[in-house]
């Protein structure tokens, strides 16, 4: 039996992709509820190192404008760093060239190239105070938040459905083409680095990042494809903290505080589309972010909440 319809419209998935795209719904009017099975600490958002940078997501084209769109809206979110969450910091992207980088590369102010690389002072977002604010944002503006699975999108009961569920749209939709890219972290006490640093990825996926995070310096990092697992590797946690240490010796003898693993959710494209359903019930898909979720989420959530309204572009 088809359930009664909400006239509400319910995102599924409480990571940065469903609160950004929440937030733009409720507060250009609309009732919102988010629907999560995992909500706060506990969802693949809380775990990113989540510096803005657009990072294993296609498509290229699109992607520089729900960059750049996301970009514009943490430069403004910095000015508030202990209630965002977000803060503009220095660093390199070490082997980067300039001329590597797509046309919205020249849109970054500040993006600069060196003899190591690309420079540039960037959004890095300490995730779990961003997403506590982002739900606080949310509330404000009337939506809720409400710990749910949900077993089939055709079984929740609104009008209006908008489908923010990373890796679970490949069970969920279903949509095989969404697939797991592991990223291993280890977090250290930080022995005083105050920039970031990320390099090229070498063999297997393998590479050497290090945020400088309120909680402690994260280190990176993996991409391993199609690996499902949620448990550290001990073995991955020292090859990490070895090529780290490579590039700043201190980092060698840094107390451990915690190893953090997450699963993007990557796709050869993000999915960002309306579908209508049958009774008319419109679903609007936006997943499939990769290692970007964070990069695009302001981008991809203002077009979704434009294809609520408004529907598919003629």
């Amino acid at each position: 039996m088809q359930p009664e319809l909400s006239d509400e419209v319910i995102v599924v998935g409480g990571g940065v992709a469903g609160l950004s795209t929440a937030v733009v719904l409720a507060e250009s009017g609309r009732r919102v509820r988010v629907w999560a099975r995992e909500t706060g600490g506990r969802t693949t958002s809380a775990v990113a190192g989540a510096l803005w940078w657009p990072y294993r997501i296609e498509p290229e084209t699109l992607v520089g404008q729900w960059s750049l769109a996301s970009l514009v809206v943490y430069e403004a979110l910095a000015a508030r760093p202990e209630e965002t969450g977000v803060r503009l910091v220095e660093g390199v992207h070490d082997g980067l060239r300039l001329d590597g980088l797509g046309s919205w590369a020249a849109e970054v102010p500040g993006l600069t190239e060196t003899a190591e690389g690309v420079a540039a002072r960037l959004p890095l977002i300490d995730m779990p105070v961003h997403l506590a604010w982002l739900r606080e944002r949310l509330e404000r503006a009337g939506g809720t938040v409400e710990e749910r699975t949900v077993g089939a999108l055709d079984e929740v009961p609104a009008q209006v459905v908008v489908n923010c569920t990373g890796l679970g749209a490949r069970s969920l939709v279903p949509d095989p083409a969404v697939r797991p890219v592991r990223g291993q972290l280890v977090v250290v006490e930080n022995p005083g680095i105050t920039t970031w640093y990320t390099s090229d990825e070498v063999a297997g996926g393998a590479s050497a990042y290090f945020f400088p995070q309120p909680g402690g310096l994260l280190l990176g990092g993996t991409a391993e494809e199609d690996a499902w697992s949620l448990e550290p590797d001990p073995e991955v946690a020292a090859g990490i903290v070895a090529r780290c240490a490579a590039v700043r010796p201190e980092i060698g003898g840094a107390r451990v505080l915690a190893h953090r693993v997450g699963l993007r959710p990557y796709r050869s494209a993000v999915r960002l589309e309306h579908e209508l359903r049958p009774e008319g019930r419109v679903l609007v898909h936006n997943y499939g972010h990769g290692g970007a979720g964070v990069t695009v989420a302001w981008g991809c959530a203002r077009e979704a909440a434009g294809l609520v309204d408004t529907g598919p572009a003629a």
